[in-house]
């Protein structure tokens, strides 16, 4: 078979063949440095291919349980846990003015035998904590520089980066975010879409203690979730609004938005004061049909994007990590190429599958939430009614919505990290 050229990128200066990789992971955010992390702990040789530039723009993470297993099964989480909040239960307010309005839900971790669905830290504290292990990681290669043009062959694939250098690798994983050079010419197909909204992130500082409970306001323009911060008086904030409504807030003043968030949450937390950067979110969504192709295969945002909502986008990002560890242990374990579709038609059929079912269900309430036919605000109503009436559907959802028990990667299951149970 040819090469199969896939570079959407001007053509790098000339460079001398590179070394030569298992693995190449293309993207130094989180997702990229989790797979990197996790191959080359089994002793997979592997590269890591990126800048390190975490953004501080007042966005968080919640880490679910899963995640927070993975992590710590990569020595990560150590570092990052004293600046992580647990969030020990999930209120939901339906504050859409609904005549079908349900009463306020609560989820408590303790119901299905966590001490906490997940714990919530800065973004770019959890990048920077994965970099610093990355670089003191045994068999992991940094090239700090982007990857300029990539030529996928029968038996390797062959990168070019920006500053010359070259690099070869049996497969190419792109974790290059959500506008992906990888996955723009690689001719895997995608459908993406864009919704008439934005989310504000900022970090709050407040009056009143959150307890570890996360608060999300559902409301007709989308959902307004205050989440944890360690120290109990700090809180993040995703305020996803009506573009025009979202852009005006991020122009106020730190005493306007301060008031305007005090409004919106019912005064929950008492006296507000803005505490961090603000950061504009621009609500849109992507999905491709497959993550794999010959030698590469796309993780987080490369392969999927939706709104923040529910606590999924890089969550779902670090299972396709965890995930791409075990399909390549397999295949070397069966002395398989780890870059040709037989060893990789089976981790994309289960990473789509996993993407698809988020993806929808996230869709699906964004959109519930900004229409006003009485049909859809009475199934919302009633649905999340018998959640929390009904005490097995309630843990089923929890227990499905920290990580799925079907199919789940080895390193996200209770026995694959030390110390799971954390008391609060």
């Amino acid at each position: 078979m040819p090469p199969e050229p896939v570079a959407s990128a001007p053509p790098a200066p000339a460079a001398r063949p590179g070394p030569r990789f298992e693995v190449a992971v293309v993207g130094a955010g989180a997702a990229g440095l989790a797979a990197a992390l996790a191959l080359a702990r089994e002793g997979v040789a592997t590269a890591l291919i990126g800048r390190h530039a975490p953004v501080a723009d007042g966005r968080t993470v919640a880490l679910l349980d899963g995640s927070v297993r993975f992590l710590d099964a990569l020595g990560a989480w150590p570092a990052l846990r004293p600046h992580a909040a647990p969030l020990a239960e999930l209120h939901i307010i339906d504050d859409t003015g609904s005549l079908f309005r349900p009463p306020p839900a609560r989820f408590r971790a303790g119901e299905i035998g966590l001490d906490a669905f997940g714990w919530n830290l800065e973004s770019a504290r959890l990048v920077t904590g994965l970099r610093d292990r990355a670089r003191a990681a045994p068999g992991l290669t940094l090239f700090e520089s982007d990857a300029a043009g990539c030529l996928r062959g029968e038996a390797a694939a062959d990168l070019t980066l920006e500053d010359g250098r070259a690099v070869s690798a049996r497969l190419v994983v792109g974790a290059d975010g959500g506008r992906s050079p990888l996955r723009a010419a690689s001719g895997l197909k995608v459908r993406d879409w864009s919704y008439p909204q934005a989310a504000l992130t900022t970090l709050l500082a407040h009056a009143l203690p959150h307890r570890d409970v996360s608060t999300e306001f559902h409301t007709r323009q989308g959902p307004f979730t205050l989440v944890p911060l360690p120290g109990g008086h700090r809180s993040s904030l995703v305020w996803v609004a009506a573009e025009g409504t979202a852009r005006h807030l991020s122009g106020l003043p730190d005493a306007g938005l301060a008031a305007a968030i005090e409004d919106q949450a019912q005064r929950l937390l008492g006296a507000l004061r803005i505490d961090g950067p603000r950061g504009l979110v621009p609500m849109r969504g992507l999905a491709v049909e497959s993550p794999v192709a010959h030698r590469l295969v796309l993780i987080g945002e490369a392969a999927h994007v939706f709104p923040p909502i529910g606590a999924q986008g890089l969550n779902l990002g670090l299972r396709d990590a965890a995930a791409l560890r075990d399909a390549v242990l397999a295949a070397l374990r069966d002395r398989r190429d780890p870059g040709g579709r037989a060893a990789l038609d089976g981790l994309g059929r289960r990473r789509r599958r996993d993407a698809g079912l988020r993806t929808g269900a996230v869709d699906a309430l964004n959109r519930s939430l900004l229409t006003e036919l009485l049909p859809v605000d009475a199934l919302r109503g009633l649905g999340l009614l018998a959640m929390t009436t009904i005490g097995p559907l309630r843990r089923l959802v929890m227990r499905e919505g920290v990580l799925p028990r079907l199919g789940a990667p080895e390193l996200m299951r209770a026995k694959g990290a030390k110390g799971a149970r954390r008391r609060i």
